[in-house]
């Protein structure tokens, strides 16, 4: 009798979990619950987007000062008679070549509308 009992409590047992887990995984994939994990997901992986962003841009200036430091860009510029002395030459405008006489030279038109017909 005890036997009996005990298989009869396990199987209610076993069906009422068994229930419960199928109910559960039928709200799962109702269309508004796909929705609503879709949305999750997607803001999800927006604000993981945006940590990588930040992680670049921080990236970014640290390795932008390692370089004005090794490069010495770094350093406060003060003006002066001394300065004038570091700076480059200008270059001569014969050296490029001659310049076009302005009502010569045209610039080609280039339409750049996606929607014309080509």
């Amino acid at each position: 009798m005890f036997r009996r009992t005990f298989w009869f409590t396990a199987g209610a047992a076993a069906g009422v979990w068994a229930t419960a887990k199928v109910n559960r995984k039928l709200k799962q994939l109702t269309p508004e619950s796909l929705a609503s994990q879709a949305a999750n997901k997607a803001i999800e992986t927006g604000h993981r987007l945006k940590d990588f962003a930040l992680d670049v841009r921080a990236g970014m200036v640290q390795r932008e000062a390692e370089l004005e430091e090794a490069l010495g860009l770094d350093a406060p510029v003060e003006p002066g008679p001394d300065r004038a002395r570091e700076l480059p030459e200008p270059r001569r405008r014969g050296a490029l070549g001659p310049t076009p006489h302005p009502t010569t030279y045209s610039t080609p038109t280039i339409s750049y509308n996606r929607n014309e017909d080509h």
